[in-house]
């Protein structure tokens, strides 16, 4: 089991799922970069760690920037080669890639999550929409 600190509101975590939810305040993205890293290692996946964390704080950031409401992440490696990883916010209008200058400070974190993943998308939910992606899992 994750050690979680009270402000993520762990729903669940097992061996291959994990499911949390942050405020919309600042401190969800190190959080989530904190949970995320510590639940790969604990299901042994040390080889995706690194990109996994970069790509869910960018679509937690992505979700601090437009949303005020609680923001989901969810991750599971259960179902097959992949890790599918979700973050969802209230907001119903999906994200869109914005093209970014040489020397824009903001601006690729879609491109990083389309660049760095197996494939990627969204969809709507009841209230607000998910940003998913996939990762290859190495073979054992």
């Amino acid at each position: 089991m994750v050690g979680v600190s009270d402000s993520a509101g762990t729903l669940a975590s097992t061996p291959g799922f994990a499911e949390w939810t942050f405020p919309a305040e600042a401190g969800a993205v190190r959080t989530a970069r904190t949970l995320v890293r510590d639940t790969l290692r604990e299901w042994g996946l040390d080889a995706v760690t690194d990109v996994t964390v970069l790509l869910v704080s960018e679509l937690v950031t992505n979700s601090l920037r437009y949303a005020s409401g609680p923001i989901g992440v969810r991750m599971y490696s259960h179902a097959g080669p992949t890790l599918l990883v979700e973050v969802s916010d209230p907001v119903p209008d999906p994200p869109r890639e914005r093209p970014a200058g040489a020397d824009d400070e903001g601006g690729r974190g879609l491109q990083l999550v389309a660049l760095a993943s197996r494939r990627w998308g969204t969809r709507p939910a009841t209230t607000g929409k998910t940003v998913w992606f996939e990762l290859s899992l190495p073979s054992s």
